[in-house]
């Protein structure tokens, strides 16, 4: 099956509480990226999501923080196609040292984990 994964830094611009906190739900548009590109990649096509089916939140991320979105199929439907995710802290902000200070991490921090399900109709699936 298919698996990806995308990485980028959240900004202060993705805080949405006070102590630069992220909200979570900012993770669930890194998996809705994630989900498109593994229908690309499985169908041609976008796809639509249609329904998480369990979301965990287990960490906190804070702006300055480099997230990794992974996420798998794991089950292929005539058009529905089940996934997997998962969002992991791989670098963490250090403002407690300096504006620009920054740790990699020695093991990642697992932030978000959640499954669900997209669709990719008939007549849209490119690849067989």
């Amino acid at each position: 099956m298919e698996k990806t994964m995308i990485r980028l830094r959240m900004s202060s611009q993705d805080a949405h509480y006070g102590g630069n906190l992220v909200d979570g739900a900012h993770m669930l548009v890194l998996f809705g990226d994630v989900a498109t590109e593994l229908l690309i990649m499985h169908d041609g096509d976008e796809g639509l999501f249609v329904a998480y089916d369990n979301v965990e939140f287990l960490a906190p991320v804070y702006a300055g923080d480099y997230i990794e979105a992974l996420g798998e199929i794991t089950h292929v439907g005539n058009s529905s196609r089940k996934m997997t995710f998962e969002a992991r802290k791989v670098v963490v902000a250090r403002p407690d040292i300096s504006a620009s200070a920054a740790d990699v991490l020695e093991e990642p921090v697992v932030v978000c984990r959640a499954s669900g399900t997209c669709v990719v109709t008939k007549d849209c699936q490119r690849k067989k």
